[in-house]
């Protein structure tokens, strides 16, 4: 029998309102002995879905009024009986009412125990279990649209079709090996192989949009680039909407790496302002170029800026030649000061946004570019994603082995060649999916978990 966990669910800061969730075969009994309800009910009495309102107390005496929320099992968020004390969101009292909880019954949960129970009890799959942290975490419209697809089943049920159709052809597969002296009619090669390539195309249409899938969650790290003087800082500070970068007439000023995360449209920018490249016989300055050197080649996104109020010099001829391999957004600056962009921003194939840092201008622009050149601009957060790093070799690994069984039956290789493929490809699945998965990898899953969820 598992044990009664318990956790404040709720952010430890004052708040109007705050959560101690208990869960477990004894969370209604535990909850009674630190719950006093107006009415004198017991919460044993309660029904599910239903709440009492009393004071929660301890060996003291009152701690706060309270509202307790009962959910019987199997009808919870756990699968278990749950309780949800409601009372104020002072710190000092969700830490009294948990140690209440947890002198009567309780243990302490684990990070993220509480959805861990929710997977084992068969409430959600594991790419779903994954999926609410990514709610908690979303920080746009977007990704709490695509977590909430996860959520609520929509890689899953991807994945099960793919399933299902590999389980359907491995049967077919076995019953011609199994049985050679009955009369099981020949394998249809061809129709088993083109059964294999709609799964085939459904894990790669997935594997497609993983990319944009993780920036989406966990967004991209973006250096802003370009030569001394062209505005890098003043559109860090319209980007960071504060004055995160010092901006000055003086080029150079800017000597040592300066960062800041923001929200662009529906990508998240871990983003980098860079000193000026370019050659100088400052020792300190040509730390910080050699620096911003460092940090476009790493980068995953390079905003590189541009002075489009002058001609190119050889500074920015070699910046826009060694973007040629890279993810990159041009940006041609200083609009308010210029009517034609230099001839060579306009013929570079790489896009590019004409834009006022200084004034504001073209950030609407700006934000459709990074959102098209990351690739999130194609997705509708309804559409079935693979959100993190373990989903995706999943994915992969199923699709591998995909294609080594489709290669195996059209090139006449014996059918046990074929059916060993198709068995890793099901467990590839299956493991995605949680139904079939090591206590390791579940418990690596949860770790990442706030302890409340």
């Amino acid at each position: 029998m598992s044990a009664t966990i318990a956790a404040v669910a709720t952010p430890l800061s004052p708040a109007g309102l705050g959560v101690v969730r208990v869960s477990g075969p004894d969370a209604i009994a535990v909850c009674d002995r630190v719950f006093r309800a107006t009415g004198q009910k017991h919460l044993t009495e309660l029904e599910g879905y239903r709440a009492a309102y009393g004071h929660v107390f301890d060996a003291e005496g009152d701690i706060d009024d309270c509202v307790a929320l009962v959910f019987r099992a199997p009808h919870s968020y756990t699968g278990e009986d749950t309780v949800e004390l409601s009372c104020h969101g002072g710190t000092y009292i969700l830490r009294r009412v948990l140690r209440a909880v947890l002198q009567n019954g309780a243990r302490p949960a684990e990070s993220g125990e509480f959805t861990r129970r929710a997977f084992l009890s068969g409430k959600m799959d594991l790419s779903g279990a994954e999926a609410v942290m990514d709610l908690i975490a979303a920080e746009g419209k977007l990704a709490a649209k695509s977590a909430l697809a996860a959520r609520e089943g929509a890689l899953f049920r991807r994945l099960t079709a793919v399933r299902e159709s590999l389980v359907s052809i491995a049967a077919q597969i076995a019953a011609f090996i199994d049985y050679p002296d009955d009369d099981v009619p020949p394998l249809p090669t061809e129709e088993l192989t083109a059964t294999l390539a709609q799964s085939a195309a459904t894990l790669r249409a997935l594997l497609s949009t993983a990319d944009a899938g993780r920036i989406l969650r966990d967004g991209v790290d973006t250096a802003i680039v370009g030569a001394p003087n062209v505005g890098k800082s003043t559109l860090m500070n319209l980007l960071a909407g504060c004055e995160r970068s010092i901006v000055t007439d003086i080029a150079g000023t800017t000597r040592d790496v300066v960062e800041e995360t923001v929200l662009l449209g529906d990508v998240k920018l871990r983003l980098s302002d860079t000193a000026g490249l370019h050659d100088t016989a400052d020792t300190v300055e040509a730390i910080g170029v050699q620096k911003a050197r460092e940090r476009m080649d790493t980068a995953s996104l390079v905003l590189a800026v541009f002075d489009g109020s002058r001609p190119l010099d050889s500074e920015d001829e070699a910046l826009l030649s060694s973007l040629a391999d890279k993810t990159a957004v041009l940006i041609i600056n200083k609009s308010d000061l210029f009517d034609a962009v230099p001839e060579a921003l306009v013929t570079s194939a790489l896009p590019k946004v004409t834009l006022s840092a200084k004034h504001g201008r073209g950030l609407e622009e700006l934000t459709a570019a990074v959102e098209q050149v990351t690739g999130v601009a194609a997705l509708t957060g309804d559409e079935a994603l693979l959100a993190n790093e373990r989903q995706r070799l999943g994915a992969a690994r199923c699709l591998d082995s995909i294609e080594a069984a489709m290669n195996a039956l059209s090139s006449g290789l014996a059918e046990d060649a074929a059916a060993v493929c198709i068995d890793e490809a099901i467990a590839a699945v299956l493991e995605l999916t949680g139904e079939r998965v090591s206590d390791t990898v579940v418990s690596e899953v949860f770790h990442r978990f706030c302890v409340g969820k």
